[in-house]
């Protein structure tokens, strides 16, 4: 599963090293899980998973290596409670465990389609090994 920056994320790498503009990176960054692509690019999307036990969860990525980095771990959210999730289809890397304001509270960072779609269904546990999240940069 590999992953593209964000607009949002793009511009800040681009401002902060090579114009010298402030940019603080988050502490942590956490795994968000979507239905539709649909604004992930541009930091405002509208298909992130709700309810039913889903919560993003935080990740922890290796040092990057030939332009390329991956989860250190497991990436496991809770299991699927009274209802089965929508069909994920994206994920995405963001700078906020539960904020849902969009470009202001919360930006994506990396987004990168699912392969294949996963529909989680009640009991389930969806989960993302160690080293399947790829994030690369112009590789």
């Amino acid at each position: 599963m590999a992953a593209a920056a964000s607009t949002y994320f793009a511009n800040k790498i681009i401002d902060h090293c090579l114009r010298n503009q402030a940019f603080t990176p988050p502490a942590i960054v956490y795994l968000a899980l979507f239905s539709a692509s649909t604004g992930l690019d541009i930091d405002n999307p509208s298909a992130e998973l709700s309810g039913n036990g889903y919560a993003r969860v935080a990740c922890t990525l290796n040092a990057a290596s030939g332009k390329v980095t991956a989860n250190t771990s497991d990436l496991t959210f809770a299991a699927v409670t009274t209802a089965d999730w929508v069909t994920i289809t994206h994920t995405a890397l963001v700078d906020h465990a539960t904020n849902v304001t969009w470009g202001s509270n919360v930006h994506v960072l990396t987004y990168g389609t699912l392969t294949p779609n996963k529909t989680p269904t009640v009991g389930d546990i969806f989960k993302i090994l160690a080293g399947n999240l790829d994030i690369s940069v112009g590789a």
